[in-house]
């Protein structure tokens, strides 16, 4: 855990976190090793020095008893809950949970007892090595959170600087979409990605885990659409999709629900909003590197080009995932061309 990509990240991450604390904020940090305890007893944000000592006081050591650290820092959240407010436990780990209760669904049944009371889990993931991110997710998903995998300084900034102070004030939970078809245009369709979700959709018998929707936070679903024929699509002006926004209100055990009704009107690509452009490009970009069957008329070229053409050039992370791109293409990119021309 003393690797530079684990504690010493995480406490560079938490350090930019507590920046950014107000005097009504509390913190409390609960650690899990050799054995569970907590070492930062519920603190003010406005002594952000004690929290930035305790933070620097860290060590590793010890095996992995998650079960015990996270019923530890729910029973601290609980002594401090705010009805109606923001409560969240902030669960960091390098590796598999390896004693106590380690299977994936003891602790979803563990995190599932708790966030009725209102308290939400984020789940940040670094290191290699015995990482499941995984299980990290379905844990996330179970406490009416999010997850995320923290890899470098600048990653940590965006997931616990950026993005979270778009997550960190819930606004709806439990939240998911349906999506009807209309089949007199549609013959088929594919949701491209979220493979890990496949079994589930499978089994009609299983219930979908919605997820805690934050007051800034956005997702794209891209779905590969086979028109009835060719021109059934094109100029026709009845409903493509029926979408469907389940959620709940925080706090609330009323089911919600909200409709669109998707026109059949479609917009060429490059006159697309730059953001849906650019997700088309991470979208192709996965493909590749998955050597998805559905990827065969394009390649990492066109990934790159896409990317480019869409990307802000003062935008870090953009930049930083065109980048990914073109080493991936160095990488894999012969490997890509021979299987093709094995094809052929």
């Amino acid at each position: 855990m003393d690797l530079p990509n684990k504690l010493p990240l995480l406490k560079s991450a938490f350090k930019l976190l507590v920046n950014n604390l107000r005097p009504i904020d509390t913190v409390s940090i609960v650690t899990y090793g050799s054995s569970v305890a907590v070492s930062l007893q519920p603190t003010s944000g406005r002594d952000q020095k004690k929290i930035l000592e305790a933070i620097e006081d860290l060590a590793p050591g010890g095996a992995t008893p998650g079960e015990a650290g996270i019923r530890a820092a729910y029973r601290v959240a609980k002594s401090q809950l705010i009805r109606g407010g923001n409560n969240r436990v902030i669960l960091a780990t390098d590796g598999d949970f390896n004693e106590g209760e380690t299977s994936e669904e003891e602790l979803e049944k563990l995190v599932t007892q708790y966030k009725d009371w209102g308290v939400y889990l984020t789940c940040l993931g670094v290191g290699m090595g015995n990482y499941k991110d995984s299980k990290l997710e379905a844990l996330a998903k179970k406490g009416n959170g999010n997850f995320a995998y923290l890899d470098n300084a600048m990653e940590a900034e965006k997931v616990l600087v950026r993005e979270f102070t778009q997550t960190v004030y819930a606004v709806a939970d439990d939240a998911y979409l349906n999506i009807d078809f209309n089949p007199g245009l549609v013959k088929s369709y594919r949701l491209i990605g979220f493979d890990n979700k496949e079994k589930v959709l499978s089994d009609t018998l299983s219930q979908l885990q919605g997820g805690e929707v934050g007051s800034g936070h956005s997702l794209l679903a891209l779905f590969e659409v086979a028109p009835v024929d060719a021109d059934s699509v094109r100029g026709n002006a009845d409903r493509l999709a029926r979408v469907v926004l389940n959620y709940r209100l925080p706090n609330d055990h009323v089911a919600r629900a909200s409709y669109y009704e998707c026109s059949s009107q479609l917009t060429p690509f490059e006159k697309l909003q730059p953001c849906y452009r650019f997700a088309s490009s991470i979208a192709l970009f996965g493909g590749l590197l998955k050597k998805s069957r559905f990827i065969r008329q394009a390649d990492w070229k066109d990934a790159i080009l896409m990317a480019e053409h869409a990307s802000d050039p003062g935008d870090g992370m953009q930049q930083e995932f065109i980048a990914l791109i073109e080493k991936a293409r160095r990488i894999y990119g012969k490997s890509h061309r021979r299987r093709h021309e094995e094809q052929d």
